[in-house]
């Protein structure tokens, strides 16, 4: 068993709750900006989820959910519009503390970091969604913390796909069995799991139910000294909350 030397994170609901009451409110304030009465509510956004990438989700809506609405001759300038604005407003409400991090998520970053683990950031949000939750939730420094920041369209296929995983990895020269990811959802998972890395999952509102059978544990969050985690599969060992010790154990090496 290699020995673990890096820690690779999603980001939109594994460091931060961010996709009910963050991302789905940004994109509708986008489309009431826009003119349109487009209505995310949050029973459809959990629907929605199962399509990564907001470029990708307004398009999937727009091709399963609202199926009467003409679009636009120049269809993909008029997604590309609407995913910019929804940036913005995203990023206002992250600039405004409205989206802390999730418990112990600083914490374990902070003791990684302290340890001299390598740390990249593996995601299909936008880069300006990253820096905006990192710098204003987490530390003003906070991505230099990450030696690899891969997110948005810097690889064609996003997750499930593998690629995002593959191409950080490439990028700090590490194979996976040198790495462990942290994950929320069942596409996420996916796209760690075929990249082949071992994988720790925290579940958020939208995912609980999603299918993890293939996780090292899966966790209701990462939990605080004072405020311990939940064990929704795996074996902890006995821990309350999700130390680097804990990963190191997790991940066999």
């Amino acid at each position: 068993m290699s020995t673990l030397k890096a820690l690779l994170f999603d980001v939109d609901g594994t460091l931060a709750d961010t996709e009910r009451d963050g991302h789905r409110v940004a994109f509708n304030r986008a489309f009431a900006e826009a003119g349109l009465d487009w209505e995310w509510s949050e029973e459809l956004y959990g629907k929605l989820l199962a399509v990564t990438g907001g470029k990708e989700r307004i398009r999937y809506y727009l091709d399963s959910f609202n199926t009467g609405f003409a679009p636009p001759a120049e269809l993909d300038s008029f997604i590309a519009g609407l995913h910019q604005a929804k940036t913005r407003h995203y990023v206002e409400m992250l600039s405004s503390g409205a989206i802390p991090l999730r418990p112990g998520v600083k914490r374990l970053i902070s003791e990684a970091r302290e340890a001299g683990m390598r740390l990249a950031v593996a995601t299909t949000t936008t880069p300006e969604n990253v820096s905006a939750l990192l710098e204003n939730a987490m530390a003003p420094d906070a991505m230099d913390w990450f030696e690899v920041i891969a997110a948005g369209d810097v690889v064609p296929a996003k997750k499930p796909a593998p690629d995002i995983y593959t191409y950080a990895m490439q990028r700090m020269r590490l194979g996976p069995k040198e790495c462990i990811a942290f994950e929320d959802s069942h596409n996420g998972i996916r796209a760690s799991l075929d990249a082949g890395l071992k994988t720790i999952i925290a579940v958020n509102g939208y995912t609980r139910d999603d299918d993890f059978s293939d996780a090292e544990i899966v966790l209701d969050h990462w939990g605080e000294p004072e405020y311990p985690f939940s064990v929704l599969s795996g074996d902890a060992g006995g821990a309350s909350y999700l130390d680097l010790a804990l990963v190191k154990r997790l991940h066999g090496g």
